[in-house]
């Protein structure tokens, strides 16, 4: 079972930036597409970015321009640059297997790791 590790969160004011990474264990990483998702609280888990194995990416509407999503298949890790950062991006960032176009959903996921906070605030 692949095991997924998110990092890079942390306190920022808004208009500021952070980097996100995700570690995956196991090969099977570089086979799939893979996404980043965030939970605000109280609020349903969405889809924010996703990149297909060959480097093919899409974003929800509300982080498209400020967000770029990226991947190293030779080390694991997939990547999530957050620029121009708003109040409303706050929320716990979590990576998984993801789906390409964002309005589908995958069929099964990988074990949920335990996610990295983001919170923009002055």
């Amino acid at each position: 079972q692949v095991q997924l590790v998110e990092s890079g969160g942390g306190l920022v004011q808004p208009g500021g930036s952070l980097r996100l990474s995700c570690a995956a264990s196991g090969s099977i990483f570089s086979l799939r597409t893979m996404a980043w998702y965030r939970q605000a609280p109280g609020k349903q888990r969405e889809v924010v970015a996703a990149i297909s194995s060959g480097g093919s990416t899409d974003y929800a509407d509300s982080v498209a321009g400020r967000f770029t999503i990226s991947r190293d298949n030779a080390k694991n890790t997939m990547y999530l640059q957050m620029n121009s950062l708003k109040p409303e991006d706050t929320a716990v960032y979590y990576c998984n297997v993801g789906v390409r176009p964002l309005r589908f959903r995958p069929t099964e996921y990988f074990d949920w790791g335990q996610g990295t906070q983001v919170t923009v605030s002055s």
